[in-house]
């Protein structure tokens, strides 16, 4: 590359992460563990990615960490458009898909073309979810909330009303990416909130 491309390309990589610096703006239904306040987006997508990291050990199949890191770090950019859709949403969940499209058309577009396919690649295959990498990013898209309301004493839970079929339905296919972690989940995250009362049966 001569020096007015690489200075072209600088721009766009530049430009894009400016723009996804409003991904922190996206708030989340999940609280913290302190139950103080909700997180956003941002700090949904590092907690992943260190679990990720630290709980690989556990997939079902071999993964690739750091391609399964990079999966959950994209995952979300595309809410900076379309806005988080809360996961016991109903009418929400019902335009989600499309919205989201939208999204990464318009946010992956501002890279430069090699690039901005490769991000687009990752957030499809995680929306897939039928890759290894994949399904285990997925499983930890759905312990960490679980964790974070049991830790917040099922704030959020109480909050929505949520009952145990939702979860249950949410989760159909987190074990697909380890059964293991499954498992823990259910004993350690749902069925004492159950048993409190934070979850309606």
């Amino acid at each position: 590359m001569n020096d007015s491309e690489i200075q072209n390309r600088l721009s766009q990589q530049f430009a894009f992460i400016k723009e996804i610096d409003k991904e922190k703006q996206i708030g989340r239904q999940t609280y913290l563990s302190d139950a103080g306040r909700k997180e956003n987006d941002a700090e949904h997508a590092w907690h992943l990615a260190i679990m990720c990291m630290l709980l690989s050990e556990y997939a079902n199949e071999a993964i690739d960490v750091l391609h399964t890191m990079s999966m959950v770090l994209v995952h979300d950019l595309v809410e900076i458009d379309a806005g988080d859709t809360y996961a016991y949403d109903e009418a929400g969940n019902a335009t989600k898909q499309e919205r989201e499209k939208k999204a990464a058309d318009r946010i992956f577009s501002l890279l430069p073309e090699d690039q901005a396919k490769k991000m687009r690649d990752l957030w499809e295959e995680f929306e897939e979810e039928k890759t290894p990498e994949s399904r285990f990013a997925h499983c930890m898209d759905n312990l960490q909330p679980m964790m974070l309301n049991d830790a917040s004493g099922g704030k959020a839970w109480r909050e929505h009303e949520v009952h145990l079929s939702q979860i249950l339905n949410r989760n159909r296919n987190t074990a697909s990416g380890s059964e293991l972690l499954w498992k823990y989940a259910k004993e350690h995250f749902i069925k004492p909130n159950l048993e409190k009362g934070n979850i309606k049966e």
